[in-house]
């Protein structure tokens, strides 16, 4: 059994799920791939198998212990190399998955990479306050990880919310003192905290703060991005 392998089977009983072995393996297949793509192209700082198992794949399936993801629409913002979304469509393969971010490079990668794993997700190269101009409250989950600080997530993220959806946003340590500034931005954008919780992350711990969509999002939100954060709400 791979590094890899090892350690996300390891961790899966401490998040209370269950997955096949081909899920395992179609997980960590995917987390090699980031490591050998990593080679020559800047997608994440942890390589080690275990790590990377660790940090990315557990970490990121750790949602669907909070949301029954199964039959919905699910929006990636600021995917990256393709975390949390990947492994939460892998885990979760009746979820349906947008990824979105703006480094072409990126996407271009997931969309050759993707299909080879014979992972099904529709990849969006574009800006978050953009690209919502087309897709505004169309996803029943917008979910995103180290993107940027929460009242600046949540007005990029918010608006692809349907009313009854949720915001699911990944953060670190800094979580609480994150919420405790985003008051405004959560009243704002038509959210209301539900639940944040804590996950035990090697050593540290990872946090997920569940926002529901209880309003429309009024219309001049997301502002332009340079806005955003020269102004948060």
């Amino acid at each position: 059994m791979s590094e890899m392998l090892e350690a996300l089977c390891e961790g899966l009983p401490r998040l209370g799920l269950e997955l096949s072995g081909e899920t395992r393996q179609k997980l960590c297949d995917f987390g090699h791939a980031v490591v050998e793509q990593n080679k020559v192209m800047n997608l994440t700082a942890i390589t080690e198998p275990a790590q990377v198992a660790k940090l990315h794949l557990l970490d990121s399936i750790s949602l669907l212990t909070l949301q029954d993801l199964k039959g919905k629409t699910v929006i990636d913002v600021g995917c990256g190399a393709g975390f949390p979304g990947v492994p939460v469509k892998i885990a979760c393969p009746e979820a349906k998955l947008t990824l979105l971010d703006s480094l072409g490079k990126r996407m271009t990668w997931l969309e050759t990479i993707l299909p080879q794993l014979g992972v099904e997700a529709e990849c969006v190269t574009a800006r978050a306050e953009e690209a919502v101009a087309t897709r505004r409250e169309q996803y029943d989950f917008a979910t995103s990880r180290a993107v940027a600080r929460l009242n600046i997530l949540l007005e990029l993220t918010a608006p692809y919310v349907k009313v009854g959806g949720a915001v699911l946003a990944m953060k670190g340590t800094a979580a609480q003192e994150e919420l405790d500034e985003a008051k405004t931005a959560i009243k704002k954008l038509g959210l209301k905290l539900e639940k944040v919780q804590q996950f035990p992350a090697d050593g540290t711990a990872h946090t997920v703060i569940v926002l529901r969509k209880v309003a429309p999002t009024p219309a001049q939100y997301p502002r332009r991005y340079a806005k955003i954060k020269q102004s948060p709400l």
